[in-house]
């Protein structure tokens, strides 16, 4: 199936869903090679942007990681509640453990996994701060840093063990991507606010050496200052591809914060 027709059908679909996401512009259908196309392992941005960028694309097609590229949030709420566990977390005498309910609401209103704690720490407890096995509740914001960063280190290696055993790639996307790719008037990018080494642990097991080479940008982690629903990260994207018109940039998310995060940068959003 062409690429054309895939973004036909994924757009109608979410249009018909979720009406306030505007329709973009489809892209044309390509049968030129891709000889031209940028072969770039998957850096950061903050990296050197001196390398041999393609500066005449036509479209650039951006997709998140986690929820698009891979079905993983639940093994993102598997790994947190396993760490939770593990660092014996209670809050008034109860272990801290994330509902596939709560964690659906979670990932929809905050973007990134420190920021995830912290909203739940400083917002859904209404401030409370958990034990740490038998330890006090840290109360200095200098304490509450070192345990969530704590945390967020032991959850991303529970996350990476998951990934390589359970992960399954969401049906379709690696064949939208291979088409994508092969088109040189399409700039092909991945944009995620997971942790880095998490989110290349699901490039990995996902696209392999050779496709993640061939992706014109890749932002990870904290590549960009501000998570999603900020649009930072998307209009990173799209001036290291050459400055791509807005309304020619297509993203493709999996929730909320990132609809908001698209739709803030001006694009096109696939739900």
């Amino acid at each position: 199936m062409k690429i054309l027709l895939l973004l036909c059908l994924c757009l109608c679909f979410a249009s018909s869903v979720l009406s306030f996401v505007t329709v973009p512009p489809l892209f044309p259908s390509s049968s030129r090679k891709m000889e031209a196309r940028r072969m770039n392992t998957c850096v950061s941005a903050s990296s050197s942007s001196s390398s041999n960028t393609k500066k005449d694309y036509d479209f650039a097609l951006l997709f998140d990681c986690d929820g698009v590229i891979l079905e993983t949030e639940e093994l993102h709420r598997l790994a947190y509640n396993e760490a939770f566990q593990s660092a014996k977390l209670t809050i008034d005498g109860e272990p801290v453990n994330w509902s596939v309910e709560y964690y659906d609401v979670l990932q929809n209103t905050v973007g990134g996994g420190k920021p995830k704690m912290f909203f739940h720490f400083r917002t859904t407890t209404e401030g409370k701060f958990p034990m740490a096995d038998n330890d006090p509740a840290p109360t200095t914001p200098e304490a509450q840093q070192a345990l969530i960063d704590k945390l967020q280190e032991h959850k991303t290696a529970i996350y990476r063990g998951l990934v390589e055993d359970k992960a399954v790639t969401r049906p379709g996307v690696i064949e939208l991507m291979d088409e994508a790719l092969a088109d040189p008037t399409i700039a092909v990018g991945v944009c995620s606010a997971s942790t880095k080494e998490a989110a290349l642990k699901v490039l990995s097991v996902t696209l392999g050496e050779d496709r993640q080479k061939q992706l014109d940008v890749c932002i990870l982690g904290d590549d960009v200052s501000e998570k999603k629903p900020s649009p930072m990260i998307y209009n990173e994207a799209r001036e290291r591809v050459g400055g791509i018109d807005k309304d020619r940039c297509v993203v493709v998310e999996d929730s909320m914060v990132g609809l908001r995060a698209a739709k803030a940068a001006g694009m096109k959003c696939i739900i």
